[in-house]
């Protein structure tokens, strides 16, 4: 079992990146809701679900206070974030593909967050990794399922694959004594550009298929 002693620094830490990943997941939920046209309650249920049901699971698996729950500053920030979307989207065009860089920045920093505060709780390692997996997919496959459409984890170029290795990366460059901070911006980095270059390449897992 490998675990991170919660100093005040490291929470500091992880209350930000968390912020920062409730934020920008709950804008991707705004514009996949936008896309579909919904209106504004249901751009904000999206929202809500995208920015925080992906922590809401991990913490309710590890035993923990669920996050937004426990502080509400991330229920509001993922509020504002969708009306301040709503509202900016009828100023500006915001292209379709800002939808994929802002899921591509939530599975980042939630792949991170998520890894850490699992280490934190006590969890094995492996399991920490698959926690950090979770919390930075979760939250986009409940905005899917909402949105009627077939989640994008399951058929998108490396999406909880590369959640998933940048989770082991950050925890190995804990193993080798990296500080938290470093290994965490290292970590969510990594995810973020090879998920974007994978949907630039359209790089993908192998599909099931039967033998024909």
């Amino acid at each position: 079992m490998m675990m991170v002693n919660p100093t005040p620094a490291l929470l500091d830490s992880l209350y930000w990146i968390t912020l920062v990943a409730v934020v920008v997941s709950s804008a991707s939920g705004v514009l996949k809701a936008g896309f579909k046209q919904f209106d504004l309650f249901g751009v904000v249920i999206i929202a809500i679900a995208t920015g925080l049901g992906g922590g809401s699971l991990r913490d309710m698996l590890l035993d923990r206070d669920v996050f937004w729950i426990k502080d509400q500053v991330f229920f509001i920030a993922s509020l504002v974030s969708a009306i301040v979307i709503f509202i900016g989207a009828r100023m500006i065009v915001i292209p379709q593909r800002y939808f994929l860089v802002a899921d591509a920045a939530g599975l980042a920093a939630f792949g991170v967050a998520g890894t850490l505060v699992s280490l934190m709780s006590g969890a094995p390692w492996l399991v920490a990794s698959f926690m950090g997996v979770m919390t930075g997919t979760m939250g986009g496959i409940f905005r899917d399922v909402l949105s009627n459409e077939p989640p994008v984890v399951f058929q998108s170029p490396l999406y909880a694959t590369v959640s998933w290795a940048g989770s082991l990366a950050f925890i190995g460059l804990l193993q080798l004594e990296v500080g938290v901070t470093e290994a965490a911006l290292l970590a969510g980095i990594g995810i973020f550009v090879t998920r974007l270059l994978a949907i630039r390449y359209n790089i993908s897992l192998p599909v099931f298929m039967f033998k024909s």
